[in-house]
């Protein structure tokens, strides 16, 4: 049995890090439900434990085997030592820690060269957004040498919190009734708006996320995969996350065996244009979905060079699963279930 505490329980993320939990193998263990201060006291159930919401206190993290952080990078930052000094081993879903020093990056859907041990302080489960694009790069890459990748990511209100989606919702609402709308987290209208940056005083960053995707994908790929020119586009939508993918390879293939790279494990490739990839198709799904659309060579129309991919996922159900499978790989480290 291990114990397992998930810091900012009561986050969007932390409930469906809670879903994937109860999905997997950890769903028996001992649960601790962590908080500052949301739901504090909150009845709540993980796997077969029900348990309550509890303040993180300087004793929160003793004799725990693993701590997913799923709250606020401020949160992260103030008790992730904490943890590792008592002994747990830290997974940072917040984005707070990818930056610091020994601590990796990882995706166990995708060879990586990194490999964690008892020295590691932290994991960081990798962005969804840059898992989609490892694995779209990495299939087309095994089938023909890659020469460019452009990528434009619309980016959902729940990729930003609770707070967010209260917001794009209050601001439809209001728009509806001819009322002021609120802008305290977007400092910008979201609602029925496509943005590529928000005001001066939002509380959220595009640029931000932009980085933040790029430094996983450059740790993951380690080198293999080409450089991706990525954008990210706030879209009024809640959750999912689509992509327009424009992509070159270095020489024209048959286009049946670019169908046959872009489908398989984690892909799901779609081939009719009536049943195209969404946020809402790809809602609780735990792979990718794909449309591909070749750009066929003129003088042999079986040949393709240049292609678009339309892409989907669940943006919270794909970084709650992925987070699951960094933890499943580190019970290696753990075979006690201990405190080492």
């Amino acid at each position: 049995m291990y114990k397992i505490a998930i810091a900012g329980a009561s986050t969007l993320l932390g409930r469906e890090l809670k879903d994937a939990v109860s999905d997997s193998t950890l769903a028996g263990d001992t649960f601790t439900l962590l908080d500052d201060d949301q739901g504090l006291g909150q009845l709540d159930q993980v796997g077969d434990e029900i348990t309550f919401v509890q303040a993180i206190d300087p004793e929160a993290f003793e004799r725990v085997d693993f701590t997913f952080f799923c709250g606020s990078e401020a949160m992260t930052r103030r008790h992730w030592q904490k943890a590792v000094h008592a002994g747990s081993t830290v997974l940072d879903l917040s984005g707070a820690l990818d930056q610091e020093p020994g601590v990796l990056v990882l995706a166990p859907w995708l060879e990586s060269h990194a490999t964690p041990d008892l020295f590691t302080p932290a994991v960081v489960p990798a962005h969804p957004a840059a898992i989609a694009l490892g694995l779209l790069l990495e299939r087309l890459k095994e089938a023909a040498p890659l020469r460019s990748a452009f990528a434009t990511l619309m980016v959902p209100s729940s990729e930003f919190g609770r707070a967010a989606m209260d917001e794009l919702h209050q601001q439809t609402v209001n728009l509806l009734s001819f009322q002021a709308i609120p802008r305290a987290v977007y400092d910008a209208q979201a609602a029925y708006n496509m943005l590529s940056g928000f005001g001066e005083s939002a509380t959220i960053s595009l640029s931000g996320l932009e980085a933040r995707i790029q430094r996983h994908y450059l740790a993951l790929g380690a080198g293999r995969w080409p450089h991706v020119a990525l954008q990210a586009i706030a879209a009024p939508v809640f959750h999912g996350h689509t992509f327009s993918i424009s992509v070159e390879l270095e020489r024209p293939l048959d286009v049946a065996i670019l169908e046959d790279a872009l489908s398989g494990q984690y892909l799901e490739l779609i081939l009719e244009d009536t049943d195209s990839p969404s946020n809402l198709a790809a809602t609780g799904q735990n792979g990718v979905l794909v449309r591909m659309r070749a750009i066929r060579d003129t003088r042999n129309p079986n040949l393709a060079s240049r292609l678009w991919l339309w892409v989907a996922s669940d943006n919270l159900r794909l970084y709650a699963q992925n987070a699951v499978d960094c933890a499943l790989e580190l019970r290696k480290l753990r075979p006690q279930g201990k405190v080492q």
